[in-house]
């Protein structure tokens, strides 16, 4: 049985705000919330392949420490764009 986009974003929500470590929970469980209803199919699977990298691959990408493999250099710029934004609204 086919997983519906409903369960797809739910799993995807929950996978983003229970990560490895809490900046990255930080990071993508707020993004997650905000965007995924968004996202078109082939940014939802590229995302949720995405959810699948170690969080000490994830974070250096996502701050810039680290360049990103090329598939995720336009979604990890988003999320930090959108990231840095968050943080600069809240404080």
């Amino acid at each position: 049985m086919a997983e519906t986009r409903e369960a797809r974003l739910k799993r995807m929500k929950m996978r983003s705000w229970r990560r490895g470590i809490k900046e990255m929970d930080l990071i993508l469980g707020p993004y997650a919330d905000a965007r995924l209803p968004e996202l078109d199919a082939d940014t939802l699977e590229l995302y949720d392949q995405l959810l699948e990298e170690n969080d000490q691959d994830l974070y250096p990408w996502v701050s810039g420490a680290q360049p990103c493999p090329p598939q995720y250099l336009d979604l990890l710029s988003e999320i930090g764009q959108f990231a840095r934004e968050r943080h600069i609204t809240k404080s």
